[in-house]
Order: C-alpha cells, then structure tokens, then sequence
C-alpha cells in the first residue's frame, strides 16, 4: 500500500520543481528506497564519503530535534533520502538534507542512501534554500542572508528570485530588509529571542542607537510586536509622522490619526513612512533600499490609480 502524500505544498513546491523539473513527487520517491533504481541516481554510500555543503543556508542546528530526529532514524530507518552533488575526489557534497545526515551519524548508520544531482553551484545553492524554506529551519537573518546570497551571485532582481524559490517578493523584500538591522539586534533575532514582527517593527526607528535601545528595552520587559509598535512610535522625532503642533489641529483625528494612516502605509508597502504635516501643507516620504524595491514601490503606487 502505497504511503499517504504529504500535504500539499503551493508555492515552495513549485520553487524546487523549477529546479529538478524531472523531480519525483515524495509519494513516488519513499518506495524506491527498497528497489534502489541507478537511473534514478539512488544510490546506498558510505556516510563518512557524504560530507555537508559548506555554503549552506542554514547555520545551526537544534540539538534536541537533531537527537529527536536521530531516534527516529534508529527506529524507521531514513525515509527520505539526501540529495548531494556529484562525486568529488572527496566525496559527495550535500545539497539538501544536512540535518538528516547529522542525524544518520548520531544514529549509527555506517551507509547512507542518497540522491545524485548534475547542478551548478548557484542551483545546489538554490536547491538547499528551498528546502530549507519548506522545512521552515531557517531563522528570518538566515532567510534574508540566503536571498540576499542568491541576487548576488546569480545578478537576480528581486522578482527573479522570488519566481524562482516560489515565494512572493514582498515576502522577499521584507526579508532583505532585516539586513538593514544593527548586528546586536540580528543576533537576538537568529537566538530566537526576537521575531521577525519585533524587527521589522524596529526598522522603523532613525538611527542603530534608538533601535539597539528599544531592543533591550523589548527583552528587558518582554514586549510583544504590537507593544513594540507602540514604542517606537513613542521614540520617534516630533514631526516624523506629522508630529508639529500647527498641523495637527488642522487634520481630522490629529495626531491619532496621522500615526494611524502611517501604520496602514507601512504595511502597505513593507518599508517605513512618514507624514510629516506643517500647517495645512505636507508630505508623505516612503523609504526604499534598492532600485528593485524602488521599482516595486512605484508598481504599488500605479496600480492604485
């Protein structure tokens, strides 16, 4: 009886498919593991000859999912092979499947059945980062790191990478903006002590101090996303969001309604904004980081007409 299919997966599905078009589906790949097929590039190797990619994606691993996962293997036996490169003088290089292979070791196994692909650096690269995005092991630096990896060495623009890994490209400008984050913040984030909503709430702020200082300030109490919204609204410059006392009166809703028209732009178009009111004139600035986010800003700005 064949083994129920996995859950389907919509977009990331088909960023891997575009990758390895002749790509079996799991349902059809689980059985061949009993009838190793040559053609297919399955093959059972010595686990010491299948060493990791030293470019992957992502840069830790958890201990107890490593153990859990080990357990598992002792008990089942792999269900899933590991997809490496093609044989090197010192052996295969893993393209997806790294924590599998940790986890085999930890298990025991002294051989390892694998999956031989033909790619290119750039493809092995791509390929280990949408598996990683299926499995969601990445951390939001280590997603943004790989994208920003990816437009570098391939001279992608923000659309052709999300094509590519099968994600929307909001999805991955948000993602590159997290870059912009001062480094003692990306490490709280990567530890898992802030999520991407305190972050991207944090990018908000002028300068790396005020967004050092509001993260501290985030651990230290222990704020959610929407309390650290709230205070980094209280730290901004007057007049960052319409902030001066001649303008307020003269917009319905004052300054409650300024900062909540800013909210709504900022979710908008995925980067900070500001209203800045001086009398009954003023301007709304949207931040851009690049010529492609610039390019998204002004299609989003078009299609409102």
């Amino acid at each position: 009886m064949p083994p129920t299919p996995a859950p389907k997966r919509r977009a990331l599905g088909k960023g891997m498919d575009a990758l390895f078009p002749n790509k079996a589906s799991e349902k059809e790949a689980r059985p061949v593991l009993a009838q190793p097929d040559a053609r297919r590039g399955l093959l059972k190797v010595a686990i010491e000859d299948v060493h990791p990619n030293p470019h992957q994606p992502r840069k830790s691993f958890d201990h107890d999912l490593l153990e859990g996962l080990a357990q598992s293997i002792k008990d089942h036996g792999l269900l899933q092979p590991v997809i490496v490169r093609k044989r090197t003088p010192d052996g295969y290089s893993i393209v997806a499947g790294e924590r599998r292979w940790r986890a085999a070791q930890k298990a025991g196994h002294k051989s390892i059945e694998v999956i031989v692909k033909d790619l290119t650096d750039p493809d092995a690269y791509a390929c280990a980062l949408i598996e990683n995005l299926q499995r969601e092991d990445l951390n939001p630096i280590e997603q943004a790191m790989a994208f920003q990896h990816l437009i570098d060495e391939q001279k992608l623009t923000q659309d052709q990478l999300a094509a590519k890994i099968g994600k929307d490209r909001t999805t991955v400008t948000n993602a590159l903006r997290l870059l912009r984050l001062p480094a003692e913040i990306r490490r709280q984030v990567i530890a898992g002590n802030l999520s991407m909503g305190h972050a991207r709430a944090l990018l908000s702020l002028e300068s790396d101090d005020d967004m050092v200082k509001a993260s501290r300030e985030t651990l230290k109490r222990g704020l959610s996303v929407r309390q650290v919204e709230k205070l980094v609204r209280g730290h901004k410059p007057a007049g960052s969001n319409g902030q001066t006392k001649d303008g307020f009166g003269k917009i319905p809703g004052g300054a409650a309604a300024i900062e909540r028209e800013t909210e709504l732009l900022q979710r908008r178009f995925g980067t900070k904004v500001r209203i800045q009111v001086e009398g009954k004139k003023g301007r709304v600035e949207i931040d851009f980081g690049s010529p492609d986010e610039l390019d998204r800003l002004l299609e989003l700005l078009k299609g409102d007409r």
